[in-house]
């Protein structure tokens, strides 16, 4: 099996300055900002907690703590 070096020689590249630099101009320009890579989106749900499900666990946490609150007050008498 015989290897290969995958890297280019410097003498046959076209491109290069002496000395492995690219002159101006032989590098293609910088990619654009990812915003504008998609197609655009018409629908955005919103974040977060819905209504419904956020009242029910407030409504949860209160019968649950209006509970011990009560435990608490029967054990004292």
């Amino acid at each position: 099996m015989s290897y290969t070096n995958p890297d280019p020689e410097p003498e046959r590249t076209t491109g290069l300055e002496p000395g492995g630099g690219v002159p101006p101009g032989e590098t293609p320009p910088a990619e654009s900002s990812l915003p504008e890579a998609g197609p655009r989106e018409t629908h955005n749900p919103t974040k977060g907690w819905a209504k419904g499900p956020l009242t029910l666990i407030l409504l949860l946490v209160v019968v649950v703590a209006a509970f011990f609150l009560v435990y608490a007050i029967m054990l004292a008498l």
